[in-house]
C-alpha cells in the first residue's frame, strides 16, 4: 500500500449508520385500537342480547329470501330507469336549445331538492291527486285509462320514486363525464360530418365511461340501501320482511342485525364487481392498472419467498435492480 492510499484511507469519512425513525404515536394508536377491537369482539361473543342464534334461524328464512330478491329487483329496475333517463337528461342539459336545457335543469332541480322518502309517499298516494290515469290526445279524448290505485301499486310507486330520483343525480354524473372529454376530439368528429347522436354514441360516451363508471358503482350501492325506504309504502323488501318478523316475535335487534349482514354481503359483492368494471374501462390510460386482490396476494407471497432466498449479508437495495442501474 502506497503513502497516497494510506492518506486516502485516513481521510475517508465514516460510514453513515442509518437509524430507523421511531414512531411511538403509531404504536400507542395501534395498541388502543387493538384493545377496542378486543372489547368489541368480546361484547359480540358474550352479550346474549345480540341473539346470534336468532340471526342464524331467520337468515335463510322464506320471507327474508323473498324480501332479498325483491330488494335486488327494485335496485335493478330503479337503476335502469335512472341510467337511461339520466343519460337523456345529461344530453338535454348540454343542448344549445334553451328550452331543452332549461327543462332538464328544472327536472334535476326538483328531484334533487326533495327527499326520496317524500317522493315515495307522493307516488304511493298519487290516487288522491289523480284518481284516474289516462293516455290519449293532449287536451282531447283518452284512449286508455284506468284506476290509479290499480296501476300504481306499492312496488310501482317505489320503482318510480327511486328511478326518477336517481335519474336526476345520474344526469349530473354523465354530464361531468361528457365535459371531461377533450373538446378537440368533438371538433374533429364534427368536421367528419358526424351528427350529434353519432358523436355522443361513437366518440364522447365511450371515453366518458372512465369518469362515469366509478360513481355509477357508488350510486348502485347507494340505491341498494335506499330501497329500504320502500318499506314506508308497504313493499316487502328485505327490511320490511325483517320488520314483519320482529313485529310478531319482538326480537328486534337480532332481526335488524340479520338484515344488516345481508346488506353488507350484497354491497361487498357490488364493490368487487365495481372494481373489475373500473379496471376494464381504465385500460389504455396513462397510469398503470391497480393490481387485483389475487395479484396483491401473489405479490406478497412472492416477496416473502424472495426474502428467504436472499443471503443475510446481501439485502437488495435501490441499486439492485439492473434497470434502475441503467437509469
Amino acid at each position: 500500500m502506497t503513502v497516497t492510499e494510506v492518506d486516502h484511507d485516513r481521510h475517508r469519512p465514516e460510514e453513515i449508520r442509518a437509524v430507523p425513525v421511531r414512531h411511538p404515536g403509531r404504536w400507542v394508536a395501534t395498541a388502543v385500537l387493538l384493545v377496542l377491537l378486543a372489547m368489541l369482539a368480546h361484547s359480540l361473543v358474550t352479550n346474549p342480547n345480540f341473539g346470534w342464534s336468532v340471526v342464524g334461524t331467520y337468515f335463510f328464512a322464506g320471507p327474508v329470501v323473498r324480501g332479498l330478491v325483491l330488494t335486488l329487483e327494485l335496485t335493478a329496475a330503479a337503476m335502469v330507469i335512472g341510467v337511461v333517463l339520466g343519460v337523456c337528461l345529461a344530453i338535454l342539459r348540454l343542448s344549445p336549445n334553451p328550452i331543452l336545457s332549461g327543462s332538464a335543469w328544472c327536472y334535476i332541480w326538483f328531484f334533487r331538492g326533495t327527499p326520496v322518502f317524500v317522493q315515495i309517499l307522493f307516488w304511493y298516494n298519487i290516487a288522491a291527486l289523480f284518481p284516474h290515469i289516462g293516455l290519449g290526445v293532449p287536451f282531447g279524448p283518452q284512449v286508455l285509462h284506468g284506476n290509479a290505485n290499480a296501476l300504481v301499486t306499492s312496488i310501482v310507486a317505489a320503482i318510480l320514486a327511486l328511478g326518477l330520483n336517481e335519474a336526476a343525480y345520474y344526469a349530473e354524473i354523465v354530464r361531468a363525464g361528457i365535459l371531461s372529454v377533450d373538446h378537440g376530439q368533438v371538433e374533429a368528429a364534427q368536421s367528419l360530418g358526424m351528427r350529434r347522436i353519432q358523436l355522443m354514441r361513437r366518440v364522447v360516451l365511450p371515453q366518458a365511461m372512465r369518469v362515469i363508471v366509478p360513481p355509477t358503482g357508488n350510486e348502485t350501492i347507494s340505491m341498494l340501501k335506499t330501497t329500504s325506504l320502500a318499506s314506508v309504502a308497504a313493499v316487502t323488501e328485505l327490511l320490511y320482511s325483517a320488520q314483519q318478523i320482529y313485529a310478531r316475535t319482538y326480537q328486534t335487534i337480532p332481526l335488524l342485525i340479520m338484515a344488516s349482514i345481508w346488506y353488507l354481503v350484497l354491497t361487498t359483492v357490488l364493490t368487487v364487481g365495481q372494481y373489475y368494471v373500473e379496471r376494464h374501462y381504465a385500460r389504455g390510460a396513462s397510469y398503470a392498472l391497480p393490481p387485483t386482490p389475487f395479484q396483491r396476494l401473489q405479490g406478497m407471497l412472492g416477496s416473502r419467498s424472495a426474502r428467504r432466498r436472499v443471503p443475510p449479508g446481501d439485502v437488495p437495495g435501490p441499486l439492485s435492480d439492473p434497470l434502475r442501474r441503467q437509469g
